[in-house]
């Protein structure tokens, strides 16, 4: 019953039902509200999979395929293998069973690129039913061969199969962001971050931070003050980046009626646009680093950076710190962004004497944002470097609180659901439980956190007498 309601939930879209409830009702007893302080963070989830290298990743999605027709219609599946295929998928394909030897790893791989286009030949066949190519572990063979494999047809009708490898040298290989990782999880991606590597989700955490209510004349109530409630949930794949998902919390918190006036991040979340769109469409303020001049010059400390350069958007022209101006200035787009390019003449820039502390090409060349990304971006790097703002993004901070306490009591760090949508669902209602949690505390005084000491510890005292 309770996998039966998991699932209406998540074919009706309703996985935030019970956290939305909640907070409409927190709203009406003014615990949550709009126009406050609020903060994000992220963690990484492990997918309910077992890590796969890529000769197990073949080898097992042609067994779970293997396994998917076999239940679904033996007699057919008998009349297009042998029983040698027993012998080589008949177990799990585990990585200790397998080759040591790199050559026969190697003739393992296409041997089971092989068998896997054999399978999925045979259910494209025209007296094949229809129906197996839905299949879920079908499809998942067929989405991880497009992947994985090359199969050309030669002259003769033989399919010559061989492995993708990375561009140039090979055929490509598609970004991990689109790789599926595991035929039994195909919405979980491998991610690195910070030198963690995981393959699964990555779960956005919201929660209100407001600074404390000032006391009244007759003193504290007894509750203390209000506490910070979880008021969204995002789940993504682990490899979407974290700015990706700024714009995506500031509507959902919109659509509650929840907007922060100030919304603090760590360095992963803002960007010029977003600091500029997100005041701009929802009055929010991002207390957040951006993240500095990644150039050579930069990174190096020796050398003029882009802050050296006097940039006038009016006249469209920059002047270098030696005081030459710039002989071009080009507006362009990268990566779908929009950017101005400014380069100086060849005939300025070879000659130069510092030119060694500016580029190492034949001219310097700067990319700079539109006008109004520009300059919300150099007003805000120069406030963050000021006490009064570390002050204000120091409240950040506690959201690492947050993401403790709910992997530690709900335990979201490995999800207990394969899929996105489910996964999705069981994230809101650990968010719903650490809320509850926090509320009783609230309203109780009950300890969040209480000390258990174990019988040996509460000899300490006889022991040291």
């Amino acid at each position: 019953m309770l996998s039966e309601f998991r699932a209406r939930l998540v074919d009706g879209e309703l996985s935030s039902l019970a956290l939305d409830a909640l907070l409409q009702r927190l709203a009406a007893l003014k615990l949550v509200k709009a126009a406050g302080r609020q903060r994000t963070d992220s963690t990484h989830v492990l997918a309910a999979i077992r890590r796969l290298n890529r000769l197990e990743l073949a080898g097992e999605t042609v067994r779970a395929a293997l396994e998917a027709l076999s239940a679904a219609t033996p007699d057919w599946l008998t009349t297009v293998i042998d029983a040698s295929w027993l012998d080589v998928y008949g177990a799990r394909i585990d990585n200790l069973r397998l080759p040591a030897s790199q050559t026969r790893r190697d003739e393992l791989l296409l041997q089971y690129g092989r068998d896997g286009y054999h399978l999925l030949d045979a259910v494209h066949q025209p007296d094949a039913p229809p129906w197996l190519t839905e299949i879920p572990a079908v499809q998942a063979l067929r989405r991880i061969w497009i992947q994985q494999f090359c199969g050309d047809t030669d002259r003769s009708g033989r399919r010559e199969v061989r492995r993708r490898d990375p561009a140039p040298s090979g055929d490509g290989v598609p970004p991990a962001r689109d790789r599926i990782a595991s035929p039994y999880e195909h919405d979980a991606r491998y991610a690195t971050k910070r030198g963690k590597a995981w393959t699964g989700y990555k779960v956005h955490l919201t929660e209100t931070c407001d600074p404390p209510e000032p006391r009244t004349a007759s003193g504290s109530t007894g509750r203390g003050d209000h506490p910070n409630l979880i008021t969204n949930v995002v789940t993504t794949a682990a490899s979407t980046a974290d700015n990706a998902m700024t714009a995506t919390i500031h509507q959902q918190l919109a659509d509650k009626n929840l907007t922060p006036a100030e919304h603090l991040v760590d360095s992963g979340y803002p960007s010029a646009h977003l600091l500029v769109t997100a005041a701009r469409d929802h009055g929010i303020t991002l207390i957040a680093p951006l993240l500095t001049d990644n150039s050579t010059q930069a990174r190096a400390g020796n050398g003029y950076d882009k802050a050296a350069f006097t940039i006038d958007y009016d006249t469209h022209h920059s002047v270098c710190p030696q005081g030459h101006t710039s002989s071009t200035w080009t507006p362009t787009q990268s990566h779908g962004t929009d950017t101005i390019i400014v380069a100086w003449p060849r005939h300025t820039c070879r000659p130069c004497p510092v030119k060694p502390l500016c580029t190492t090409s034949d001219r310097r060349k700067i990319g700079l944002q539109p006008r109004d990304l520009h300059e919300a971006a150099t007003t805000h790097r120069t406030q963050q470097n000021t006490s009064e703002w570390k002050t204000r993004y120091h409240t950040r901070a506690g959201v690492e609180g947050t993401i403790r306490q709910t992997t530690h009591v709900t335990g979201i760090r490995t999800a207990r659901y394969r899929g996105l949508p489910k996964t999705t669902l069981e994230h809101t209602l650990a968010a719903t439980a650490i809320n509850i949690i926090r509320l009783d505390h609230y309203w109780t005084g009950k300890p969040i956190n209480r000390t258990r000491t174990t019988h040996l510890q509460r000899l300490n005292f006889t022991l040291a007498a």
